[in-house]
């Protein structure tokens, strides 16, 4: 019943809400080297709460495994041109960009397998850790020049490691946001990546800061849930967003049709909750 009703209040808040756009562009990678936190889930449905509350997103897939890609509907196998060749070959983002099948404003960069390579071919490459954060500035510019709609969010989402693609992804933004299952081994992996995101504040992009934490498949019936959530917010209190994730089935189902949750079931918990959360990002201070 108390569900119930939060989700009958986030609703009535939500309906017909425009969300304010950012004085500019914000890029944000969503990283944890813990798989199975809900990294592209969380990628994908706040791109689409934000693209629903009239923002402009593009969303930037660099884990060959290309879930993003599949949850909005789009074409990435081996001969579709991707992220793989933004970063290896240089060819211009704008010329991989598609349109996501189900919401207008929202755009995604795709993942192919191919990208499983480059990280070994990044490797010999000169300035091989910001050639994610060059792609994009070029792909502002470009935009710029040419008239078109600025973006509002671009929010890059990272495979489950911590190797060349994810210090890319970390050295092209601005802040990080860091999904965590509220669970008790989600927190142990994350000491190793703020350690990471220490490192790389330090020596390739000082300007790097850890803004949000949003707790996810999470489930209010169970103790430990509750305790971790508290722990989180006991030692990030101006970063944990105050909106938890359900546990949902809606959430995991949805990619299987091409869609994030808030098209393929806008009234469940999750959709309800993922809109809520992008709402508190838009409305945020960025520490």
């Amino acid at each position: 019943m108390r569900e119930l009703t939060r989700d009958h209040a986030r609703r009535r808040k939500l309906e017909g809400l425009t969300f304010e756009a950012p004085e500019q562009t914000r890029i944000i990678t969503v990283a944890n080297q813990k798989g199975g936190v809900g990294k592209t889930s969380t990628t994908v449905n706040l791109g689409a709460a934000l693209a629903m509350g009239g923002l402009r997103v593009l969303v930037v897939d660099v884990d060959p495994q290309g879930n993003a890609s599949t949850a909005l509907g789009l074409e990435h196998h081996a001969e579709v041109p991707s992220m793989y060749e933004v970063l290896v070959e240089s060819q211009p983002m704008s010329e991989v960009i598609q349109p996501a099948s189900e919401l207008e404003n929202l755009l995604c960069a795709p993942a192919t397998i191919n990208l499983s390579g480059a990280e070994i071919e990044l490797v010999s490459m000169v300035a091989r850790e910001g050639r994610l954060r060059g792609a994009i500035r070029d792909l502002l510019t470009e935009r710029d020049q040419k008239g078109l709609e600025r973006l509002d969010y671009v929010l890059i989402d990272c495979p489950p490691s911590l190797g060349l693609l994810t210090v890319n992804a970390l050295v092209a933004a601005r802040e990080v946001l860091i999904p965590i299952q509220a669970e008790y081994y989600a927190l142990e992996g994350l000491t190793l990546l703020l350690n990471n995101i220490d490192l790389i504040r330090q020596h390739l992009n000082p300007d790097l800061v850890v803004s949000s934490i949003l707790l996810t498949m999470y489930d209010a019936r169970t103790r430990l849930a509750a305790q971790v959530a508290q722990d989180v917010r006991d030692h990030f209190p101006q970063q944990t967003l105050d909106v938890t994730i359900p546990r949902s089935v809606r959430i995991s189902e949805a990619p299987s049709y091409g869609q994030t949750v808030l098209t393929y079931d806008p009234g469940s918990s999750g959709a309800l909750a993922y809109r809520a959360a992008a709402h508190e990002l838009t409305v945020r201070q960025v520490p």
